[in-house]
């Protein structure tokens, strides 16, 4: 699934390719879609709308209209292109196609059909919509130490709590391997075990990595492109994420996969230990471990 930076990398991507456009007309080809209105509705509200303003929380793409606050979820597979013309009906996995006045069409591609859209009469905070009650601050605000220690669920593993939007909004599977490795914390590490000078850590590391992200324009793994193929680069800095098996960039040893609540998790298990675990790696050489004592220093 997208992450933060995936999907403000395709909001970025469309804010330079559509801002201002009209859209003429609408065609919407999977029902479920158009997730609060019903298609007719939602297809005849877009008709004439122009689009004039580009926005995120979390995972979710906002695109202000007229009269129109248009919020896109794009799940595991959804994307846009704007193409210069109408696409052929026979092409497939194309969902939804909006043709503008200028000739282009922007379309929504999307294999799995999970992504959804809803449309709500404009406000000034995006934050009273409905589809929001449940998403928690953007993982980029300005969230403190108790803000976040108040929003953790206190016996959870803390890579679950990153990884819930209701807890802070925009980090996926990659971002918190990569957020947890940073701030020298275990993936399971119960979130109430944490001091505030770690969650400090965490809050600090998560800006610093996605900004990073959003400037190499995300993650591509899989599947995920932006609009128009854009080629994330940020899987070239990742340190653990997919790397089991190779040797940890700051202490050597090999990183490890686990399942932290059923999702693939990477760490390294000496520069992250588990609480009550400090002494997992006592057999090692003293070499070893003065490498691993020095390394987060020489870091800062």
């Amino acid at each position: 699934m997208p992450e933060g930076p995936e999907v403000q990398t395709v909001l970025n991507v469309l804010e330079q390719e559509i801002r201002g456009a009209e859209i003429r007309e609408v065609e919407v080809r999977h029902p479920k879609l158009a997730a609060n209105l019903p298609v007719a509705e939602f297809e005849q509200a877009l008709r004439g709308q122009r689009i004039e303003g580009f926005s995120r929380i979390g995972k979710y793409l906002v695109l202000i209209t007229t009269d129109y606050d248009w919020i896109i979820h794009l799940r595991m597979e959804g994307k846009f292109y704007v193409l210069p013309a109408k696409p052929d009906p026979a092409a497939k996995h194309m969902h939804a196609l909006f043709e503008l006045a200028d000739g282009r069409c922007l379309v929504y591609h999307d294999v799995r059909k999970f992504g959804r859209m809803y449309l709500y009469p404009r406000q000034e905070d995006l934050r009273t919509l409905p589809v929001f009650a449940k998403v928690g601050p953007d993982a980029f605000s300005p969230v403190t130490v108790p803000e976040f220690r108040q929003r953790l669920k206190k016996n959870r593993a803390i890579k679950l709590n990153l990884l819930d939007q209701d807890v802070i909004a925009g980090i996926g599977n990659i971002y918190a391997d990569e957020i947890l490795f940073a701030s020298r914390i275990h993936p399971q590490t119960p979130a109430k075990d944490l001091t505030d000078a770690q969650l400090a850590d965490v809050l600090h590391n998560t800006r610093e990595i996605l900004a990073e992200a959003v400037r190499k324009k995300g993650t591509t793994i899989r599947s995920y492109t932006s609009s128009l193929g854009v080629q994330g680069e940020f899987q070239n800095q990742l340190r653990v994420h997919t790397k089991d098996g190779s040797g940890c960039p700051v202490c050597g040893h090999e990183i490890e996969k686990t399942k932290v609540g059923q999702r693939t998790t990477y760490f390294c298990p000496v520069c992250q230990k588990l609480p009550g675990n400090e002494t997992r790696d006592e057999s090692r050489s003293g070499t070893s471990q003065q490498v691993s004592a020095r390394q987060p220093a020489e870091e800062n």
